[in-house]
């Protein structure tokens, strides 16, 4: 089990946190563009912090040229990482519009072409994450699979969403069983796995190697742990409205840490994280706004530790 790349959610201090409550394995970035990394952009360079208690780490890239994403690569490794894996499944149309992202699985042998270019570029596994296909005429997800593991992919993780869908519908996680069943590499599963019952069910299945999670674990932070709790034949473990508003105090406390003089940063990551973390909490939608309205670094605590009752 591990947490799925979500640009601007997936940080390092959030990374941690959920390491910390139990369960969770891998942990991938958010995607970081190999043009930027290339070129030694300072905010880019950013993306690859990660601290050891994250470990294993895949640094997430996006682009489409070869020699570019090989030399990227070699940057990843450079920093330490475990693993580099390549974004396949982006499908924001400034991603998808320069040969990147989900539209790479509209161009078979450029993405095969990327995949054998980084391999020989570094010792390091490389992997992917793709989704379904481009839309419903186009789901090819069993034959890109095939094509980046002839090219020397170590493990895929594929989205059952294609996407035209982006984050609409079910995920098809039958098309997820059939790349498995292509493929000799490890396959991972992602989408629509928000319950502790929901990763069980999948991930007890042979024809998977395990799950990612993406918008699942904003919302459930113990998800993994409560996961781990029923794969290991228990009750999956009780959190209070005390642990929840620790968790984002704590999330405060670390982003603080890491940057005491960026406080309009920090509101607005708490802002983006809570329109996640707050759904189906009873409350929620006054606290979202309240947390929207928030002026201040020392106001968001107050304000947290007032709706969850935590000291």
């Amino acid at each position: 089990m591990g947490i799925a790349p979500m640009a601007g959610m997936t940080d390092s201090a959030f990374r941690r946190l959920v390491k910390r409550q139990g369960g969770c394995g891998l942990v991938v970035s958010e995607m970081v563009s190999s043009e930027a990394l290339v070129r030694g952009i300072d905010r880019t360079l950013e993306y690859l912090e990660y601290t050891e208690e994250e470990r294993p780490v895949a640094i997430q890239i996006f682009g489409g040229d070869p020699a570019t994403m090989a030399e990227a690569a070699r940057v990843v490794e450079s920093r330490g990482a475990d693993i580099v894996d390549i974004n396949m499944g982006c499908p924001v149309p400034k991603i998808a519009r320069n040969n990147a992202g989900c539209s790479l699985m509209r161009e078979p042998a450029r993405a095969a072409a990327i995949v054998a270019a980084m391999v020989a570029a570094v010792k390091i596994p490389v992997t992917v994450k793709m989704r379904a296909g481009w839309n419903e005429r186009e789901v090819n997800a069993p034959e890109i699979a095939r094509r980046v593991e002839d090219a020397g992919a170590a493990a895929v993780a594929v989205h059952g969403r294609t996407a035209a869908q982006a984050y609409t519908g079910r995920a098809d996680w039958d098309l997820i069983g059939r790349v498995a069943e292509a493929v000799r590499i490890p396959v991972f599963g992602c989408g629509d796995l928000v319950e502790p019952r929901d990763i069980l069910a999948r991930i007890g299945k042979a024809d998977v190697a395990g799950v990612l999670i993406g918008r699942g674990i904003l919302r459930n932070p113990w998800l993994f742990a409560q996961a781990a709790d029923l794969l290991a034949g228990r009750p999956a473990r009780e959190i209070s409205a005390r642990d929840r508003g620790r968790f984002l105090l704590d999330y405060i406390d670390l982003l603080a840490a890491e940057n005491p003089d960026s406080g309009r940063w920090i509101v607005n990551k708490l802002r983006a994280l809570c329109g996640w973390y707050t759904k189906g909490c009873e409350g929620g939608a006054h606290l979202r706004v309240a947390v929207n309205h928030a002026p201040s670094v020392a106001g968001l605590r107050v304000l947290i530790a007032t709706f969850f009752g935590t000291p």
